[in-house]
């Protein structure tokens, strides 16, 4: 699913970034990525699936 249309980043991708790096937020798992927020509208949804692989870790 994508969670980024700006960005073009997938759920994955995301999920990706929170299970291997020491990142708590969106932004800082784009910056792993090399993007930026945007628009924002995708934060919170980014911040849902982030919070969750921290949670399940």
């Amino acid at each position: 699913m994508v969670v980024c249309v700006c960005n073009a980043i997938r759920e994955s991708q995301l999920r990706d970034v929170a299970r291997n790096g020491d990142v708590r937020c969106a932004k800082a798992a784009y910056a792993q990525l090399g993007r930026k927020p945007k628009c924002g509208q995708c934060l919170p949804f980014a911040r849902n699936i982030i919070s969750d692989v921290v949670a399940t870790a």
